[in-house]
């Protein structure tokens, strides 16, 4: 019944656009995401379509169709189309569909990319697919429902598993084995014994993988409902080695005198914090983020490589945030993240210790300018990892904790109302530096600049003259 309140609701363009195809010879359907969604009761904005059609017959029939196509997925029998809004015409709204030809992939051994060849039937495709649940597909125009492997079964138990032998599956695409981790994220599904038996015994098979794809999964799987369900999974299979080792390294980092606290355990714990901490659209934090998500994942990534058992029986796990950084700052190189999200993480995990000093004896105001301008934009970021990182099950230290960073937070924002805190510059700036000094651009106008913006965190703002002499004075010391 879920599934027909769906089905009915699907734009008018789309029994249109079987009718399309199907007066040319060909078959249309949709398939996959939508068509499993629509029985979890939930409408998906994609619209995936598999057809008999061959790439340049679709490209010819979307035209019909549609006001625009695009072909950048040819080479994989993938077409887009898009159909604009129009008063009067179907439902009145923007269309945006894929279609893609019938289609076996598979890999060779020794390739990072797909090898695409085309099939004959819907079912042939279907068997291709990465689990039952998203093997099923609905023939249009006509609104057949289509399940040749118990796809309907499976969902309704909440289980993932392949079409065919996972090990075939697998073998012909080992990405497929990262999306079970994903969808146990994103649908909080559990796994089919043999389909897990076949993940753990072929997780090497991962690293022919492209770092793109493996990527793109990647972040589908954090961006999800429940990412700590994914990460388990990519942990207990053996898939984090080629994904995320160095959570594997923290999983396997255990202290069986229990003198520190579980790593792994830990991380996964400041994940959720950490995201239950994100705001909605209009805060500081919209969720899902990214780049929040990942930093709470790798902030403690430095501390399998840095752990002592010191003399008296204690652990300790030195300069662990610097280290880790320069890990995160690695990994997520390795992974191809752009450059922003990789600087951004790792300063996150580089900063995400600092607040400790805080409570030790509290901070003068130039200790605040300084917590806030290394933040600099990722200030709000910070606020959310440091809070989330504190685990403890002492109560009364973790309300020490918490009340700790409350005060550090009111005082940056009183100091925020004192002085533009979030970005401190000197009380002159470059060209003013030039002319009272009388000198050209170069390396002293710098180091000039770093000298006023060193005293302007440790007194905070001053008036022109003031600054003024106190660069003459600055001056004075570099003509000896």
């Amino acid at each position: 019944m879920r599934a027909l309140d769906v089905i009915t609701g699907l734009p008018p363009e789309v029994l249109e656009l079987g009718q399309v195809f199907s007066a040319a010879g060909h078959e249309l359907a949709l398939v996959g995401g939508p068509v499993r969604d629509a029985f979890l009761g939930r409408a998906s904005a994609d619209l995936d379509f598999t057809t008999s059609a061959r790439p340049d017959e679709t490209i010819a029939l979307l035209k019909e169709w549609g006001d625009a196509h695009w072909d950048i997925g040819k080479e994989f029998g993938t077409i887009g189309a898009k159909r604009f809004a129009r008063a009067g015409r179907g439902s009145g709204t923007e269309i945006v569909v894929e279609v893609t030809t019938y289609r076996a992939d598979e890999y060779d051994p020794t390739s990072r990319k797909p090898v695409v060849t085309f099939g004959d039937t819907l079912e042939g495709d279907l068997s291709r697919r990465d689990f039952t649940v998203n093997a099923m597909a609905l023939r249009l125009p006509q609104l057949e429902f289509v399940d040749p492997h118990d796809g309907l079964v499976d969902l309704a138990a909440g289980l993932l598993r392949t079409p065919i032998a996972p090990e075939m599956s697998f073998d012909d695409d080992p990405l497929r084995m990262m999306r079970a981790a994903r969808f146990a994220a994103q649908l909080g599904f559990g796994i089919e014994p043999a389909t897990r038996q076949a993940i753990v015994d072929m997780a090497d098979r991962m690293s022919i993988v492209s770092a793109e794809r493996v990527r793109a999964e990647l972040d589908k799987l954090l961006l999800s409902a429940s990412p700590r369900a994914g990460l388990e999974v990519l942990t207990d299979t053996g898939l984090a080695r080629h994904v995320l080792p160095e959570l594997m390294l923290m999983k396997e980092t255990v202290d069986e005198h229990g003198r520190h606290k579980d790593v792994y355990q830990h991380t996964l714990t400041v994940m959720q914090q950490a995201i239950d901490l994100e705001t909605g659209p209009e805060g500081p934090v919209p969720g899902p983020d990214l780049v929040l998500r990942l930093a709470a994942v790798l902030h403690d990534c430095g501390k399998p490589a840095t752990r002592r058992f010191e003399p008296g029986g204690g652990v300790s796990f030195h300069h662990h945030e610097l280290v880790g950084a320069k890990l995160a700052r690695k990994r997520l190189k390795e992974l191809r993240y752009d450059k922003d999200t990789i600087k951004d993480v790792a300063r996150l995990v580089e900063l995400h210790l600092r607040f400790h000093g805080y409570g030790d004896g509290g901070w003068t105001d130039s200790a605040v300018r300084r917590y806030v301008t290394d933040a600099g934009p990722l200030l709000e970021r910070l606020h959310r990892l440091t809070r989330a990182d504190c685990t403890t099950r002492n109560r009364r230290r973790a309300q020490r904790l918490s009340g700790a960073y409350d005060s550090l937070e009111a005082r940056i924002a009183e100091l925020a109302e004192q002085e533009e805190i979030a970005s401190i510059r000197p009380d002159l700036d470059g060209q003013q530096i030039m002319e009272i000094l009388g000198i050209k651009p170069g390396p002293l106008v710098g180091r000039a600049y770093k000298h006023l913006l060193e005293l302007r965190m440790e007194r905070g703002p001053v008036d022109a003259e003031t600054a003024k002499s106190d660069l003459l004075a600055w001056w004075a010391t570099q003509q000896d």
